[in-house]
């Protein structure tokens, strides 16, 4: 009975392993062409639901701009409902600025590119990812 035990638990532990190996990943291509300068770097985050607008999103880039224009490219990303944001820190900080009416000073933007007067939510910007590679146009 133990070594019937023994193998089931083998067979299953074996099963369950390899199907974790099977999932597939994709990767999510940003491109921006429109950059009002190459002061400064673009950061760019990934996020999903419980990260966006509330802490650094699941994958980071920092980027240098060249003639208006960043491509980065996230891989590894499982499929799932996702939203890119976009910062032009244009001084080099590491964060957005703002200005004397806490409008912000610096550009940003998001996927899907929605006209917003107010704080972006989740919805505004997501997408989905499901079986393919996806690029992303985000325009200031």
């Amino acid at each position: 009975m133990k070594t019937l035990a023994l193998i089931l638990s083998l067979v299953l532990s074996t099963t369950l392993s390899h199907s974790q190996e099977d999932i597939e990943t994709y990767s999510i291509t940003v491109k921006i062409d429109n950059a009002l300068s190459d002061d400064g770097n673009m950061l760019i985050g990934l996020h999903n639901e419980d990260t966006f607008m509330k802490r650094k999103g699941l994958q980071n880039s920092k980027s240098t701009i060249e003639d208006g224009v960043v491509t980065v490219t996230f891989e590894d990303i499982t499929p799932g409902n996702y939203a890119i944001m976009v910062l032009h820190d244009s001084n080099d900080n590491g964060k957005m600025d703002f200005d004397t009416t806490g409008r912000p000073s610096e550009s940003y933007g998001m996927s899907n590119n929605p006209m917003l007067f107010g704080p972006p939510t989740f919805t505004d910007a997501k997408f989905e990812l499901l079986n393919e590679d996806k690029e992303i146009n985000i325009r200031f």
